[in-house]
């Protein structure tokens, strides 16, 4: 059974579909435990909101797949989830242990158009920067073979030496994903990760996904759900307020489901 919604989207009804394996994962109240919470977080800009009212818990071990229309706040929620952005009204909670931290290990693919491409900074140096400790740039032990190694897993050894400025879509989409993973962060924060790159590297992508989550929380924003909504143990809504869906599969993005319980968790 298909639910068509009022967005145009298509949900397959959930009862005869299987479940995801990404369910299954990370499930003692240990490892369980709130990492990130939004606590009524609203943003305007020029007196026009862009979200309003959001609540969200994230939980170790997430893997949140977030969609929704264009213009509809996703990359502003990710924004504020880094504390990039200041929030209008409410505040995010970074915990450990049930306890607030002042930060977080945090690794972040932000969308091509926020990178000015005019720095002067070369591909190699971008990655290692995703390693770089403190004011200074101390690189931890063991950097270079690191580096080596994400270096190869992302398909970026031949153009390490160019500056950013000279490349390709894919080719920057490959650097910055590097940048993001390669100090293996605790929390891994993706916005739309497959723009720009072939279908090769769109499934080298994949398999990176679901190597690191079982490590890793990781919110990835896409919308190109049909492979990505079966990684994911969660899946959002954002279209100035938050959503949950529970449709296993999704042929248009932005789906939203009406069974699914409203404004999220």
């Amino acid at each position: 059974m298909t639910h068509n919604h009022p967005s145009g989207c298509q949900c397959r009804a959930h009862a005869a579909d299987p479940l995801p394996l990404r369910g299954l994962r990370l499930d003692t109240p240990a490892e369980r435990s709130a990492i990130i919470r939004l606590e009524k977080v609203s943003v305007e800009f020029d007196h026009k909101r862009v979200l309003h009212d959001i609540d969200l818990t994230v939980e170790r071990g997430d893997f949140v797949a977030i969609s929704g229309p264009n213009g509809g706040g996703k990359t502003t929620l990710l924004r504020v989830l880094l504390r990039l952005l200041r929030p209008t009204s409410g505040r995010v909670v970074y915990l450990r242990d049930g306890k607030e931290v002042a930060r977080l290990p945090i690794g972040y693919l932000p969308q091509k158009s926020m990178i000015d491409t005019r720095f002067p900074i070369t591909v190699r140096d971008t990655v290692m920067s995703g390693l770089q400790r403190g004011w200074f740039g101390r690189l931890p032990a063991g950097a270079k073979e690191k580096f080596d190694e994400v270096a190869r897993l992302c398909g970026i050894t031949d153009y390490l030496g160019k500056s950013v400025g000279q490349l390709s879509g894919g080719q920057l989409q490959r650097t910055l994903l590097a940048r993001a993973v390669i100090s293996d962060p605790e929390v891994l924060v993706l916005d739309e990760p497959l723009s720009y790159v072939d279908k090769q590297f769109e499934h080298r992508i994949y398999s990176i996904m679901e190597n690191l989550a079982q490590r890793t929380t990781i919110l990835l924003v896409s919308h190109e759900m049909s492979v990505i909504s079966q990684m994911a143990n969660r899946h959002l809504i954002v279209d100035h307020e938050l959503r949950s869906c529970h449709a296993l599969h999704h042929y248009i993005p932005g789906c939203d489901d009406d069974d699914a319980p409203h404004p999220e968790l």
